[in-house]
């Protein structure tokens, strides 16, 4: 490499942010390509990955195929390959730091999280994470379980059954090797930080000296309001704000090289080698965050793509992301200068590496992952109750089933459950449900149920754990909340809507057993039922009383097109769905069908009557393979192809997951 002095580098730093701004290759200027022979300078190769979400195997459908340079496809995914390619990538390096900017537990592989997520800790462990930042989905049950359960490994009852499963050594799981951050995850009331802000790595500088590097890591901006990771103790922080306050603090302590780890992205392309055209949250930050950092590492979009973005003052900085499910390992490569420790950002380089499954995959973490693909076999053939006969989605023409009836029961159960160890303390006082709704085809999205439970007549009716999680939910808790008498009529309005040319859509919502109510089948949209004949136990339903009410998180705040419940209060937080409905059937132990008749009409027989047309394609929720269609994963196709109406981050994009 030619000698190049100090105007040299200012002046290609220049040249190059203008490009940089619509997209360019991951170096700093073109002496980064030669980067490699600049001893004189501390060598620090950053390594991270995002949105694993559980996913040990292998990426998930579509997703195991990336496109790179060139229209280039690979296929991709899996802990075994991404060791493999770690142990090559590490090989020679003195400073090597592995990290993630979150969603790596809380998914949906059946292997992971049936075992409360441990396998993938497990398997992170393994794979030598260093650290990592806390996305939206680390907080989908709750911070006693991210802190003390994940990140220190202490049991919960019951020890076998809903943590603390043996792993594959033999050995009850004794949490993650690293820690989790957030600089922007507050306490409600209090405004505390709820993980610690941001951490320090020394990295050997050579002749024994040690060198600092600071990381900042933010949460996605709503976390607390998203489906999933619903939390109403919780709340963000400003991201712009809060990183700039960290950077300061930083520098005040005299760290010079300053790394982002933020957990929401951006969209850059469809070539995962490169970047273009960027857009979202994290784009717009990148631009504006506090010129002392030195990269900026994203996720949560689910999204590929490394360049070079100019910060404030000009100079560029990488802007990456490592797209998700283990397809990528993003590796950054910094220069430091041995004596103040500031990046030489001239001489930065990036690069996006497919996780391909072309290489001899690691045996430990193959032994991990198959380990947890058998147990999880054997797990979902375990008996957990019986069924006298089959729950199916076929409605009648009230729009009620014999497995929408059952879902909603279940809702109301869970909407009652007292609070355990693994939750969240204070808050709202939690007063049981008195009744519950199931959007059984929603207007928007997708329905909760997502099978039938049908009658293994073999086994005279024995419901196993595989068949209970995975006819019902996606991840997402039931809620209980405060509504008047009022807003729940107006979301049984809801269920009819116009449809152009004249037609009536219906969107069936599912009651609880408690609940009978009677609609007009003459009447048009918005008047079809009468609020004394809505019977609440019994009672005609009050519009100015409050009742509590018992819904999936997503129903509640409008991601199913039912409005009227936008307002409610007093939220409570219940167990995930599909671990919920679980424990449904282990205490019920015997289903049986009820009668569907808690929904009559009026007039069905005189001209005009019409109950709507309900869109049938809405409840479609397995791939061919008989697995889920994750709901992060329809919203973020309904992000990319605006096909759909997603939930809006500040600043009008869409939130994928």
């Amino acid at each position: 490499m030619r000698d190049i002095g100090r105007r040299s580098f200012v002046t290609a730093a220049g040249a190059m942010a203008t490009v940089s701004a619509i997209g360019s290759n991951a170096y700093a200027t073109g002496h980064a390509r030669d980067a490699a022979t600049a001893d004189e300078y501390v060598d620090v190769q950053l390594l991270n990955i995002t949105d694993l979400h559980g996913y040990l195997q292998g990426a998930p459908g579509a997703n195991s195929v990336i496109t790179g340079t060139g229209g280039k496809r690979h296929t991709v995914g899996g802990v075994a390959y991404m060791a493999a390619h770690l142990e090559r990538l590490r090989a020679g390096r003195r400073n090597s730091i592995f990290f993630a900017p979150g969603d790596l537990f809380s998914g949906w592989e059946f292997d992971a999280a049936s075992f409360a997520d441990e396998p993938t800790i497990e398997a992170l462990n393994a794979l030598q994470m260093d650290f990592a930042s806390a996305g939206n989905h680390e907080f989908d049950k709750s911070t006693v379980f991210l802190r003390e359960h994940m990140e220190r490994g202490r049991p919960f009852p019951a020890v076998g059954r809903d943590v603390s499963f043996t792993d594959s050594t033999g050995h009850r799981f004794r949490g993650a090797n690293f820690p989790y951050y957030s600089a922007n995850m507050v306490w409600h009331d209090t405004g505390e930080r709820v993980l610690p802000p941001y951490n320090i790595v020394h990295v050997d500088a050579g002749r024994g000296r040690r060198l600092p590097i600071g990381f900042i890591h933010l949460t996605a901006i709503g976390t607390e309001s998203f489906p999933g990771s619903y939390q109403p103790q919780l709340r963000t922080l400003d991201e712009l704000e809060t990183a700039n306050r960290c950077a300061a603090a930083l520098k005040s302590r005299g760290v010079n090289a300053i790394v982002l780890s933020m957990h929401d992205g951006a969209v850059a392309g469809g070539n995962f080698e490169s970047g273009s055209n960027p857009s979202g949250p994290a784009y717009e930050l990148a631009l504006r965050v506090s010129p002392a950092i030195d990269a900026i590492v994203t996720g949560h979009w689910h999204c590929a793509f490394t360049m070079m973005l100019p910060d404030p003052k000009g100079v560029p900085r990488p802007f990456v992301e490592a797209g998700c499910y283990g397809q990528i390992i993003n590796e950054i490569n910094l220069r430091l200068d041995p004596v103040s420790g500031r990046v030489i950002r001239e001489l930065t380089t990036s690069v996006n590496h497919p996780n391909t499954r072309e290489v001899t995959p690691d045996p430990e973490l193959k032994s991990i992952a198959d380990y947890w693909a058998g147990y999880g076999a054997r797990r979902a053939r375990t008996r957990i109750g019986t069924q006298t006969a089959s729950f199916t989605r076929r409605r009648n023409a009230m729009g009620e089933s014999t497995m929408g009836n059952l879902v909603a029961d279940w809702a109301l159960w869970a909407g009652g459950r007292p609070h355990g160890p693994m939750d969240d303390r204070g808050g709202h006082r939690n007063v049981p449900a008195e009744l519950a709704v199931i959007a059984l085809a929603p207007r928007v999205g997708a329905a909760i149920i997502a099978g039938d439970l049908v009658r293994d007549e073999a086994s005279d009716g024995v419901v196993t754990f595989g068949q209970a999680w995975n006819a019902v939910g996606f991840g997402d808790p039931i809620m209980t909340v405060t509504v008047t008498g009022r807003q729940i009529h107006d979301a049984l309005e809801q269920q009819w809507a116009p449809t152009p040319g004249g037609g009536m859509s219906f969107s069936p919502l599912a009651v609880s057993g408690n609940v009978r109510y009677t609609f007009d089948a003459t009447g048009r949209p918005g008047h079809r039922i009468d609020p004394a004949d809505v019977l609440v136990d019994g009672e005609p339903l009050d519009p100015a009383r409050r009742y509590r009410l018992a819904a999936p998180s997503y129903t509640l705040i409008n991601q199913d097109g039912f409005s009227a419940f936008t307002g409610f209060t007093e939220p409570v937080r219940h167990t995930r769905d599909f671990e919920s409905f679980v424990s449904y059937v282990r205490a019920r132990r015997r289903l049986s069908p009820s009668e569907p008749n808690r929904v009559t009409a009026r007039n069905a027989h005189r001209p005009g009557a019409h109950v709507g047309s309900v869109a049938e394609h809405q409840q479609q929720l397995l791939r061919a393979d008989a697995n889920h269609v994750p709901r992060p994963e329809v919203a973020l196709r309904a992000a990319l192809t605006g096909d759909a109406e997603g939930q809006r981050a500040p600043g009008g994009f869409r939130v994928p997951c």
